[in-house]
């Protein structure tokens, strides 16, 4: 005998396990029918509303999500003979309950009737309280910071471009505000992120009290939030950054710490006068807040029109299309400037020098390049392609000793680094005839990281000359600790020495402390025969500028045929 198949539950049992009533929606005569559990999941509610479309709509929350009667009435769907779906998600209210509203979720199909309109829907619902919460859970994470429960920086962004498009309409203006808490990197070294933490959160509470209802508050980045300030004209934004200023920095902030005084600097725009898109808008917030950073920290600078900050915009855009046209089709070029012994002007090395060759022939200076370069991140590919340029030039002429100008951020670039170690594996010998120079002007931000720079170099027999000493930040006792070998000494105090006596002095203070550590010297720009005796009677060790020789993109080695032989004979 076969077995007897089971028999199915019915199913109103369950649809009432699984937490669904059921219903027909006659929509000629209004009539809802439901299954029988339907008034165990709408416990408390009137059972005449639920009889009813009309009646059951009251009890619908107002709210911006689609409704039933929406999903259906305004479908623009047709019923092929199988119904039409439709689903929709809403809160009931329970007429002069102060609980909270019944989230639902209802879905089915509708079918037409003669005329093709809704005439009855087949549906299910159910209650989704604990799922809605999470969804506004999430979806409140997703549009605000976690720290500070103000809008993140993108929903500030929807927010800015809403009223753009408003105020665009209306004739009118609002402003746009950057508020940066300053040297909140140093709160995290000295006290911790937790401390730093609860610095940002006490200054948005502070920002925030001092707002009016219509206005908009988020968290930009991690030490700045950003203020949309509506229907702000220029007077209006002097009053309330002032305002803004002073409750930060006039009240000590409490943390688990203990008090720490903070100060922040504020940058603005008015918008659409300065701005007419999000980008504009934020942007120029951002440069006024950086041009107030470097007039005064803790105070406001208002974004204002700038020919010649549009000019140097303009040159950069230009400067960073050449550089990176020239990077793709090998058109970065080395010039070469002669550096000789003081003592008897004979070829010690040659710095190589950054050299763009355009389209049309024109030769780009490396002061041209190198700021835009770093500015705006390409100096790492930059000094890439010089390494390559350099290694090979030293492959090539085994007589020679070149020099070549890095960034301080390449210090710390590995794959430089796997570059260099590739290049000297293939080409033994090289190491020896390279010097490594570190601008000075840069401040050092690791001494350690810099020091095992250093001592890498000198592991392939290289040596380390920082370069522009005198114009920067790094002090005698750091060159000891580095173990640089060479010093070389800024061209615009060299430049002048016969001239002034501040600059004699402090060239030769320079040089006599770089003796008495043990550092050759190199003196740049150096213009007279009259400078270069008196850089050598103080004890310079090798000159550089105009009286030595000018950069050459062609290749002295190969013109005088002499030349590397004094290069062998001199260089060390």
């Amino acid at each position: 005998m076969g077995q007897v198949p089971a028999l199915m539950p019915d199913v109103g049992h369950i649809l009432d396990g699984i937490g669904f009533a059921s219903y027909v929606w006659h929509l000629d005569t209004d009539a809802l029918i439901w299954s029988e559990n339907a008034a165990a999941l709408f416990d408390g509610f009137d059972p005449g509303a639920l009889a009813h479309g009309r009646a059951f709509a009251a009890l619908v929350a107002p709210q911006p999500k689609l409704t039933r009667n929406d999903a259906i009435m305004a479908s623009t769907k047709v019923d092929g003979g199988r119904g039409v779906p439709y689903i929709a998600e809403y809160a009931l209210s329970l007429p002069g309950s102060n609980d909270a509203p019944v989230w639902v979720e209802d879905c089915g199909c509708w079918f037409a009737g003669p005329d093709g309109k809704p005439a009855r829907a087949h549906g299910l619902i159910r209650i989704i309280n604990e799922r809605h919460s999470r969804e506004t859970a999430l979806e409140h994470l997703a549009q605000h910071d976690p720290l500070t429960g103000e809008l993140n920086r993108n929903s500030l962004g929807e927010e800015l471009e809403k009223n753009l498009n408003d105020v665009i309409r209306a004739k009118s203006s609002f402003a746009f505000v950057l508020v940066a808490i300053d040297h909140l990197a140093r709160l995290n070294d000295a006290f911790g992120f937790s401390v730093a933490d609860e610095v940002i959160h006490v200054i948005g509470q502070r920002l925030r009290a001092r707002l009016r209802g219509c206005d908009v508050l988020g968290r930009f980045s991690g030490n700045k939030f950003g203020l949309l300030l509506k229907n702000c004209t220029p007077d209006d934004l002097d009053i309330a950054t002032e305002r803004f200023l002073a409750c930060i920095r006039d009240e000590v902030v409490l943390t688990s710490s203990g008090a720490i005084a903070v100060t922040a600097t504020i940058g603005g725009v008015i918008a659409p006068r300065h701005g007419q898109n999000v980008h504009d808008v934020m942007s120029r917030a951002h440069e006024a807040l950086d041009q107030a950073k470097n007039r005064r920290r803790g105070s406001f600078m208002a974004w204002r029109p700038s020919v010649e900050r549009e000019a140097a915009r303009r040159t950069n855009v230009r400067t960073t299309a050449e550089i990176v046209s020239a990077l793709n089709e090998r058109r970065v070029v080395m010039a070469f400037e002669p550096v000789v012994h003081a003592a008897t002007r004979s070829i010690a090395f040659h710095e190589c020098l950054l050299r763009l060759r355009r389209d049309d022939g024109q030769i780009m200076l490396a002061p041209e390049i190198v700021p835009v370069a770093e500015k705006l991140g390409l100096i790492r590919l930059v000094d890439h392609r010089v390494l390559e340029l350099v290694v090979n030039e030293l492959a090539n002429a085994p007589a020679i000793h070149l020099s070549l100008n890095i960034s301080p951020d390449t210090t710390v670039d590995a794959d430089w680094w796997r570059n260099l170690e590739a290049m000297l594996r293939n080409h033994p010998g090289v190491g020896e005839r390279m010097i490594v120079e570190i601008t000075e002007t840069a401040e050092i931000q690791n001494l350690d990281d810099l020091r095992g720079f250093v001592s890498r170099v000198k592991d392939f027999g290289g040596r380390i000359a920082i370069d522009d000493f005198g114009a920067g930040f790094t002090s005698f006792r750091n060159l000891r600790r580095l173990g640089v070998d060479i010093v070389k000494i800024d061209g615009a105090f060299v430049q002048s020495i016969m001239q002034s006596e501040d600059d004699r002095i402090f060239v030769h203070t320079l040089l006599d402390m770089a003796q008495r550590l043990g550092l050759k010297t190199v003196a740049e720009w150096v213009q007279s025969e009259p400078a270069a005796q008196l850089l050598r009677e103080w004890g310079c060790d090798y000159l550089q500028g105009k009286l030595i020789g000018l950069a050459s993109i062609e290749r002295p080695w190969s013109i005088d045929g002499n030349l590397a032989d004094a290069a062998i004979a001199s260089a060390g």
